[in-house]
């Protein structure tokens, strides 16, 4: 059975017919070519499928595809600025090395984002506290830690959120 959606993501309004059965993630990367949303568990454990609604963080492969009808969704793919420039974060794990593998660095992005906009100068045991929904096989967290606290620091001087 289908459902027809309208759902604004990363500013670009989609109207679709979706399954009813189909999660936010498969929505995003099956039928709309977002595949920088990951999965990783499917049980909304490890955090990589994380995006934003509305601006605050949520599991994409908990949640319905028709769900986020008539709401606003953030992924990945729309956190730069631009298409020649990284979102202080973004920069922030590439000069601090906050990522391997990569798998779950756009989850944990996307929980950075709201996290900062929301606690801008945080201490070191909040940012660990953010990332307790986050599981990372291949870091020990510490980078990802540092990567987060450095964007923090860019974005309070450029005045940014």
């Amino acid at each position: 059975m289908k459902r027809g959606v309208n759902v604004k993501i990363n500013g670009t309004v989609h109207q679709r017919d979706v399954d009813v059965r189909s999660t936010l993630a498969d929505f995003l990367r099956d039928d709309l070519d977002l595949t920088g949303t990951h999965l990783g568990c499917e049980h909304g454990v490890c955090g990589a499928c994380t995006v934003l609604l509305d601006g605050e963080p949520v599991r994409s492969c908990l949640m319905l595809a028709a769900q986020a009808d008539g709401h606003e969704v953030a992924t990945i793919e729309g956190v730069a600025p631009s298409d020649d420039q990284l979102h202080p974060i973004q920069e922030a794990f590439w000069a601090k090395h906050g990522l391997q593998c990569g798998y779950c660095t756009p989850g944990i992005i996307m929980s950075a984002c709201a996290f900062l906009r929301d606690t801008p100068t945080p201490t070191h045991g909040e940012i660990r506290e953010m990332l307790s929904g986050h599981l990372c096989r291949c870091t020990g967290y510490h980078f990802i830690v540092e990567a987060i606290a450095e964007a923090a620091r860019v974005m309070a001087t450029r005045g940014t959120a």
